[in-house]
């Protein structure tokens, strides 16, 4: 009769425990994306509560009456169309410089009104602190 020993006990393999991990992080940091950098001399509107985060595909309205999309130098019409031509049909997203003229954001709002009546209008403020 044989004697029943114990087994011996092999230990868990580490090494595909840390790349798994490692992967996972590597999926994460890429599908997250990290969101451009505003101009740093642009200044936001600040109001009580808006949730922000700042959108890649919101058009920047400088003081100055310059307009830029996603970097560069652009117009509302423009975003829109590149927006269409990605598919995109979400709101009209706007980025006033606290310094930006308000005849300028609403001559903006009337131009996505003339393109596409239809069309939701977001502008977008910085949250204000207490």
């Amino acid at each position: 009769m044989r004697a029943k020993g114990r087994r011996a006990t092999r230990a868990e393999p580490t090494l595909p425990l840390i790349n798994v991990v490692f992967l996972m992080l590597v999926f994460f940091l890429v599908a997250a994306q990290v969101a451009r950098p505003l101009d740093g001399a642009l200044d936001l509107v600040k109001t009580d509560d808006p949730q922000m985060v700042p959108p890649a595909d919101a058009l920047v309205l400088h003081a100055d009456g310059r307009q830029t999309w996603r970097g560069a130098q652009s117009s509302m019409s423009a975003m829109l169309e590149g927006l269409a031509a990605e598919g995109y049909d979400g709101p009209a997203r706007i980025l006033p410089d606290r310094n930006a003229s308000a005849t300028q954001v609403l001559d903006l709002a009337r131009t996505v009104h003339g393109i596409d009546a239809e069309r939701r209008i977001v502008i977008v403020t910085q949250r204000a602190l207490p």
